[in-house]
């Protein structure tokens, strides 16, 4: 009877405690792991269960061939900020559930807009994308399941799921350029008459080579609000790219004679870049026609 009690009274206690939220150790802790791709930024929050002497993909623990909610406790949830491509495969931005079906040789990841899927909830025609998956040999064996990225560049990485000696990725890639000039283009749009912002937005467009009638109105608003060596430098290199070089030739002569005058620090940086500027344009302007003097007199 005193066993029964106790029994009671444990079961009371943990019942409290789970009311209360109080913050225990779990067999299976959360965790969130982070990665910015170019200019796009990913998150997946998942909980993370270990082996404990078990072995997975098997009837027993995580089985073939059905879906798996990739992680423990609830549905694992995948974030990205802008559209991706997954083993090139488009997933538009957003928020979704990150599920697997594991196989021997083949897994298939899936994307669901459903994010409170389980295993029992699942629909296949919630799926907003699917891709398969190859299985390789995890290098050592991994106790606790782990997501993760790898091989990282401006605009590829790897997506590796990892768990006992199983190890499947995903190659993920961002369109850094459309990307980028849809943040310049949404900058100018929240802040038209910040100068900073309009010489940024016109040096992204010169870099790029990109809409430069665009980034020569965006420049020159920025030097009307506020002039200073570096929106002058910029334009004088908009209107050479133009090949207006007899109109950018005194613009860059100006930043020069601006800069060395300025007491920025900066400057030295600069000013290389304007002197070969000021070079390339004097030798790409044609020379000045010679004045035509009235002929002298023969003399009688």
């Amino acid at each position: 009877m005193r066993k029964l009690t106790l029994s009671a009274a444990t079961l009371c206690l943990a019942a409290q405690l789970s009311t209360a939220q109080i913050k225990l150790p779990s067999p299976s802790p959360g965790a969130t792991v982070m990665q910015t791709i170019g200019t796009t930024d990913i998150t997946i929050n998942y909980s993370r269960p270990s082996l404990k002497g078990r072995t997975p993909f098997t009837d027993a623990f995580v089985p073939m061939g059905k879906v798996w909610r990739t992680g423990a406790n609830g549905a694992t949830a995948f974030t990205t900020s802008t559209d991706l491509m997954v083993n090139g495969k488009t997933l538009p931005a957003g928020s979704y559930a990150l599920l697997s079906m594991p196989d021997r040789n083949d897994w298939t990841l899936i994307f669901s807009k459903n994010k409170a899927v389980t295993e029992q909830t699942y629909k296949q025609d919630e799926d907003v994308l699917r891709v398969p998956l190859k299985q390789a040999m995890a290098g050592e064996k991994i106790e606790t399941f782990t997501i993760g990225f790898s091989d990282l560049t401006d605009s590829t990485a790897k997506l590796n799921i990892m768990w006992a000696d199983v190890k499947v990725s995903a190659d993920l890639r961002v369109d850094v350029n459309a990307n980028s000039a849809a943040n310049v283009d949404k900058a100018v749009a929240e802040k038209p008459d910040d100068a900073a912002v309009l010489q940024a937005a016109a040096s992204y467009n010169l870099s790029k080579g990109r809409n430069l009638d665009q980034a020569l109105t965006w420049i020159d608003k920025s030097v009307s609000m506020k002039e200073s060596y570096r929106n002058l430098f910029i334009k004088s290199q908009i209107l050479g790219k133009m090949g207006k070089y007899a109109d950018a030739l005194p613009i860059a002569q100006k930043a020069l004679s601006m800069g060395q005058t300025s007491n920025d620090a900066a400057f030295p940086f600069f000013k290389d870049g304007i002197e070969k500027s000021i070079a390339e344009y004097t030798a790409k302007v044609p020379a000045a026609p010679a004045m035509k003097g009235a002929k002298g007199k023969k003399k009688a």
